[in-house]
């Protein structure tokens, strides 16, 4: 059936229009908006398939096998009518590598592309619920008992006594980091995050900034950051330069720059609560972009799927619901420019993270 045109005639013999041309119209706007649509879908799969494969990822599983401390219990699976997201707790080391391979790493950090060490060190527990966590601060000045770690080229370094806590890094890569972290705190780490000078750096910027308040000036040839005591907006260049600097503050060790990362941590969850990622799709790939590009992970979160799901989990934690906390050390006897794991208290602190 025909319908009537505005002035009663039937539409179909409007002004003497064929009804097979304006068929082939309807047809081929519907392939027009059809071809739209594949390219929409063609273009997120491509923006999946580029930030997928920005990341990389070390076996950690594989290479340490079984000989580890147990992993945390973990809740009921949940039942259909329940959130498919995990909810039980989980401990994260997480380190910022100044690793200088690549031009802008170089750029950002100086030296060679070989000797990166663990620049940063933080074990992050996340609660049962996740809507809690400590990020516990491992100076990189500690002297440790290094364990034996496998090497990629194949067999093992040997157990060393009273060494920097960040040559487990330099000597052995991810694996060997994890396994001494596993071997001070007896804690089994679930996931394994790294993040290079370059990554950090794109990700502040990608985030518009963000805000920190520091306590005192900050003059640090090293850094190459001077700033006075306040309130200050931060791009990615100065934010690195922040996290980087110990010379002087405080008595210029690594203890000092630690509060200034803690601060920065802080900032940087209230940058991205603050930042409506959602309803701005161009920031949301520029964040995106920025954190998987300068990202090594485990197996377990090395692909965009399973760092989205880790996200979606966290979504109910805050800046205020987390604590940070640095490892209670003491000068070491042997060398008072290097410290120790002070007990009991390093050893209660990880006791109730278990």
């Amino acid at each position: 059936m025909t319908g009537l045109g505005a002035n009663g005639r039937e539409a179909d013999e409007d002004d003497g229009r064929d009804p097979g041309r304006r068929s082939t119209a309807f047809k081929t706007v519907g392939l027009l908006l059809a071809g739209i649509l594949t390219l929409g879908v063609a273009a997120a799969g491509w923006v999946y398939w580029h930030l997928n494969d920005n990341i990389k990822s070390v076996d950690i599983d594989s290479a340490l096998g079984d000989n580890r401390p147990p992993r945390a219990m973990t809740t009921p699976a949940p039942s259909a009518s329940e959130s498919p997201l995990p909810t039980g707790s989980l401990n994260i080391l997480v380190l910022g590598s100044d690793s200088r391979s690549g031009e802008e790493n170089r750029e950002l950090g100086g030296g060679s592309s070989t000797g990166a060490r663990s620049d940063t060190a933080m074990v992050v527990h996340i609660d049962a619920g996740r809507t809690e966590a400590t990020v516990v601060s491992i100076p990189r000045d500690t002297l440790v008992t290094r364990p034996s770690c496998p090497l990629p080229s194949g067999g093992s370094t040997e157990v060393s006594y009273n060494s920097m806590f960040n040559s487990a890094y330099s000597i052995g890569g991810p694996v060997c980091a994890v396994k001494t972290v596993e071997s001070l705190t007896d804690i089994r780490m679930d996931h394994y995050i790294e993040i290079d000078f370059s990554g950090f750096a794109k990700l502040v910027d990608a985030l518009g900034g963000v805000t920190v308040t520091t306590d005192e000036d900050i003059d640090d040839e090293d850094s190459h950051l001077t700033l006075e005591a306040g309130t200050h907006h931060l791009d990615g260049e100065q934010a690195l330069a922040l996290a980087r600097t110990r010379h002087g503050i405080g008595d210029g060790s690594d203890l000092g720059r630690i509060g200034l990362q803690q601060t920065l941590v802080k900032a940087l969850l209230d940058q991205m609560s603050a930042t409506s990622l959602l309803t701005d799709p161009t920031r949301l790939y520029r964040v995106a972009d920025a954190v998987t590009a300068g990202l090594t992970t485990d197996t377990g979160l090395d692909s965009l799927t399973e760092l989205v799901s880790l996200g979606r989990s966290l979504s109910g934690l805050t800046s205020d619901a987390v604590r940070t906390v640095m490892m209670p050390v003491v000068p070491a006897p042997s060398d008072r420019n290097r410290v120790v794991a002070e007990e009991p208290e390093a050893g209660e602190l990880w006791e109730s993270l278990r």
